[in-house]
């Protein structure tokens, strides 16, 4: 397998994982608690990454970063915004999840040209050591500052019209994981949000950032150059998720889904003209609007999930998320193998396009009236588990 493919593998796998861990991490949460888990997921990650700096073989690649950094990342993935956004607020839950999703977009911002011009200049090891490094020094203030529960503090959920007692661990988390799953795979609702989830993978994480970086040094852009673009798409991010966030608490989250899909689908449709070996006014105004669409459909698909599924939305969004990175994996392989065939990514980028439209459609048909399948709603005392104020 030429050196290409296998990276490109790797980066499948470790896109995969990320997806494929989140239910289990959300269940081992409510087991062990929040701050174990993101501790121990940190860990894994510095381990991961570090390790890489010793391959002497392409599977230890697979190992290092597909499985660890896969499993790691995984488990501090969109779930834990969902288990922190139930927790601990009643009110604007769609802001404190806009918010949340857009602390992870952010990494980009500050770390996509710095790992970029170490890789260009140093080679790909001191990088590998940033990251090892910079989650690591997390560790301490995870372990020292994050709290599970709103009780731990004394203090009711935001928005709660009483103080709520923490309940106690939940046991059986993998068994749950998979309980919750097989409920959920019953309704029609979790496979229409599967299916959009899994589109916005492959249009995301699995398209744009795996490839859009070597399609721009196709057109004779500088790595540098093209990596710094994918980073202000980290900028608008932030401002798009937490907007989308404020629109979820006020508006029907369909609606806001079907035109953040159907919006990136003509984005996409278009990139391929605008690639040049300099960047024009075209290419930024790409890099604007679909930045600050990229994310955006996180507080929408979350606040469905927790429409429908009530206490146990944190695990059902976490599958959901699951088919989000199957979707990136399978187009980060395929981008690859396009590029291979037809000598362009332009195959890919069309494709995905399409695809997004149908993820509107998609957005459109969800049922709109909770589907009691699935751990009852919450109580009053406990908030309004849909999260919003319509």
């Amino acid at each position: 397998m030429p050196a290409e493919d296998r990276d490109g593998f790797a980066v499948s796998v470790n896109l995969a994982l990320y997806g494929l861990t989140a239910p289990f991490a959300a269940a081992l949460m409510d087991r062990f608690g929040i701050r174990r888990v993101v501790a121990v997921a940190l860990t894994v990650i510095a381990v991961g990454s570090g390790l890489t700096v010793f391959m002497t073989a392409s599977w230890q690649l697979m190992l290092y970063w597909g499985i660890l950094v896969g499993f790691g990342s995984g488990t501090m993935a969109l779930a834990f915004a969902a288990t922190v956004a139930n927790r601990w607020f009643v009110r604007r839950r769609g802001l404190v999840t806009g918010i949340l999703t857009a602390a992870g977009a952010s990494g980009q911002l500050v770390f996509l040209p710095v790992l970029s011009w170490l890789v260009e200049d140093h080679g790909w090891r001191p990088a590998a050591v940033t990251v090892a490094l910079s989650a690591l020094v997390v560790v301490p203030f995870v372990w020292l500052l994050l709290r599970d529960h709103p009780a731990d503090v004394g203090l009711a959920a935001y928005g709660a019209e009483g103080f709520t007692p923490k309940p106690p661990p939940v046991p059986g988390a993998a068994r749950r994981a998979v309980t919750v799953l097989v409920k959920a795979a019953r309704t029609g609702p979790f496979w229409l949000l599967a299916g959009t989830f899994a589109i916005c993978g492959a249009s995301t994480n699995g398209l744009v950032k795996t490839h859009f970086v070597p399609a721009a040094h196709d057109h004779g852009m500088a790595i540098t150059a093209a990596a710094s673009l994918l980073a202000v798409i980290g900028v608008f991010d932030v401002i798009g998720t937490v907007a989308s966030g404020w629109l979820t608490d006020r508006y029907e989250p369909r609606r806001l889904l079907a035109v953040y899909y159907a919006l990136r689908g003509v984005s996409l449709l278009f990139l391929p003209m605008l690639l040049a070996p300099t960047v024009q006014p075209p290419m930024i105004f790409f890099i604007v609007f679909y930045g600050l669409d990229r994310v955006a459909t996180v507080p929408p698909t979350i606040a469905l999930c927790r429409e429908h599924y009530g206490e146990d939305s944190a695990i059902v969004f976490g599958w959901v998320l699951a088919s989000h990175q199957v979707g990136a994996a399978v187009v980060a392989f395929a981008g690859g193998v396009s590029r291979d065939v037809f000598g362009s990514y332009d195959v890919i980028w069309y494709a995905s396009g399409a695809l997004c439209a149908v993820a509107a459609l998609m957005a459109l048909v969800i049922r709109r009236e909770p589907l009691p399948v699935l751990a009852p709603a919450l109580s009053p005392a406990a908030g309004d588990p849909a999260g919003t104020s319509r």
